[in-house]
């Protein structure tokens, strides 16, 4: 299907959702008031932004994406005031903040039918989620491995070395992931897959700029290391792409930009290539709540990232945000919960505390 086609489709589908709301009564539903929260992190400075949704009936929804300074906010308060909270599906990718909006929007619609998201969606697929975080600890004993910066295009076998290093490090009963966020050329990450091979890593996350497709089949020729992407993918096509040609392995849709709705999307394509799905998530505890919820209504899921900030003082605000504690684990699996809506409470003193000036 070409690319102009799917929009067509897209357009004509949003179309008739626009003209099936339009013509409803007003409802409990009713959207009647947005608000943003831009957070900044004490230590890190990580930024990211919470919605905050309200409806005719007193319901709220909150959700996050990643933060954009040139975000309209103004222009999503226009679209959206007035229209009902179960027109989820008409949000758009070019929607300000829509990954944000979604999980608001299926918050309000858990909590007035008194199920959880999962539930909402057809779930539950399982009743705990797996979870990895960038650093091991006991709590999340998968480790993340970061591939040195190479300081040059094709790298030598001190490159090789050094990353051979970094692997022996960890105990050989301990599962890792080995990330390099694409800066490699296809050959470096060809040479580097084939170094970690004999010690099994879950996954190679972003090997290689995954634009080029010829490229990437250099990579996925020459090893048997199971490769990951998704980094800053919202486009579906390329995802198929990947798919179709057999680059990936571990499909990695980003909840922040992508939402629950969006990224259960792009989890289907890969059902039907037998490839699990581990979506990437770099925000903050309300997007994890969401995320856990995504994990419980798909079949394919393999495993969350969950990041866990280094300094103490950072980590206190993610518990400040939200409750329960949605980022503690049991054995390296997070809790599903079975609470109304993303099953959190939203401390708002809390983001007015951390507010991004």
């Amino acid at each position: 299907m070409s690319l102009l086609t799917m929009h067509r489709r897209a357009r004509l589908r949003t179309s008739i959702a626009l003209q099936v709301a339009s013509a409803a009564k007003p409802s409990a539903l009713d959207i009647t008031e947005l608000r943003h929260f831009p957070l900044r992190e004490p230590v890190s400075a990580k930024t990211y932004s919470v919605l905050r949704v309200k409806t005719r009936s007193g319901l709220t929804g909150w959700g996050e994406c990643a933060f954009d300074p040139n975000a309209d906010f103004k222009g999503l308060q226009t679209a959206w005031v007035g229209r009902q909270a179960n027109t989820y599906a008409t949000i758009t990718p070019t929607t300000p903040m829509a990954a944000a909006l979604d999980m608001a929007l299926l918050d309000i619609l858990g909590k007035a039918a008194d199920a959880p998201v999962y539930r909402v969606l057809g779930g539950p697929t399982r009743h705990k989620v797996r979870a990895y975080a960038s650093a091991a600890s006991k709590e999340f004993p998968v480790v993340v491995i970061d591939a040195p910066a190479p300081e040059w295009r094709n790298q030598g076998q001190a490159y090789q070395n050094r990353i051979l290093a970094l692997v022996k490090a960890v105990p050989e009963d301990q599962d890792f992931v080995l990330a390099s966020d694409g800066q490699l050329t296809a050959g470096d990450a060809a040479s580097v897959a084939k170094t970690i091979e004999k010690r099994y890593p879950l996954w190679f996350d972003e090997p290689c700029a995954h634009a080029n497709v010829e490229a990437l089949r250099k990579v996925s020729g020459e090893t048997v290391v199971p490769l990951g992407f998704g980094r800053g993918i919202t486009d579906p096509t390329v995802f198929q792409t990947l798919l179709r040609e057999g680059l990936v392995d571990v499909v990695r849709p980003d909840i922040a930009l992508l939402g629950i709705s969006g990224a259960r999307r792009i989890a289907a394509l890969a059902e039907a290539y037998y490839v699990a799905v581990a979506p990437r998530h770099d925000g903050g505890p309300i997007a994890t709540a969401a995320a856990i919820h995504l994990a419980a209504s798909i079949p394919n899921f393999f495993i969350q990232h969950v990041r866990i900030p280094s300094a103490e003082q950072d980590r206190a605000m993610r518990r400040e945000i939200v409750s329960p504690a949605v980022e503690s684990t049991n054995s390296g699996f997070l809790n599903v919960t079975k609470t109304p809506g993303l099953g959190i409470t939203v401390n708002e003193s809390a983001l007015e505390k951390y507010h991004a000036s």
